[in-house]
């Protein structure tokens, strides 16, 4: 090694190495100069959205074809020979869709999305603004049951880009998302976090409003959680009436 008046020797050599490691310099990249504390660029986040809004493969490209595929298609999660579908119900034309995560077994049992004591739970939230389940249109992550009543990740993120583009061919005014499993395929964040603001889904048709609120089952055993729901609801009606 040199310095601008001489060589120097091999001990202040290995005194420059060594304040280098010291300072975590641990290999050689190349002579040019280089902003080290410079964060890395991040994708444009309309990059993001519109990755986050496309399904991997292609699918029907109208509402009701899509929905005949959800009944037939072997490429859903968790699909299976003879396994029950519970498809989605109401109306697509209402400006307000209503998404949970699965049907549960007495939902498949029924052929109907949320039933039993939440759903006696669900019709009353409906009916306290003005709606009953002919003017919404209520869907699912999943139109069938995982074998463990969850979803894993992979399924997670199938469900929510079939989710997405679902979305985007209801076209709705505002979507109401119910529950943590929804909040965290569509929002990334569970309800606790999601609730109380609205966001944006990217879809294929462009951005839609929604709001995060608890799942009818989840205030059966935390009622103290209604007051929580209602002011969901309550901002959920003000945007519908816009």
């Amino acid at each position: 090694m040199e310095r601008e008046n001489g060589p120097i020797s091999p001990a202040e050599a290995a005194s420059v190495l060594q304040w280098w490691s010291d300072a975590g310099v641990d290999c050689l990249v190349d002579e040019a100069p280089r902003d080290w504390l410079r964060p890395e660029p991040r994708p444009a986040a309309a990059s993001v959205e519109a990755a986050a809004a496309a399904p991997a493969e292609e699918l029907p490209a109208q509402l009701d074809l899509f929905r005949a595929w959800l009944a037939e298609s072997a490429d859903l999660p968790f699909a299976a020979p003879g396994a029950p579908r519970v498809c989605p119900s109401g109306d697509p034309h209402s400006g307000l869709m209503l998404l949970t995560d699965m049907p549960t077994e007495q939902d498949c049992a029924e052929a109907t999305l949320l039933t039993g004591e939440a759903g006696r739970l669900f019709d009353r939230m409906l009916a306290a603004i003005g709606r009953d389940r002919s003017s919404i249109y209520l869907a699912s992550l999943s139109c069938l049951k995982s074998p463990s009543g969850s979803l894993a990740p992979d399924s997670a993120q199938r469900c929510a880009a079939l989710a997405r583009h679902h979305i985007g061919l209801a076209a709705p005014k505002a979507v109401l998302l119910l529950g943590d499993n929804t909040a965290k395929a569509l929002l990334g964040m569970p309800t606790i976090q999601a609730r109380g603001r609205w966001h944006e889904i990217a879809t294929h048709a462009g951005q839609i409003s929604a709001v995060a609120s608890f799942h009818p089952s989840y205030l059966l055993g935390q009622p103290a959680a209604k007051r929580h729901a209602w002011a969901d609801l309550q901002m959920l009606m003000e945007r519908l009436a816009q």
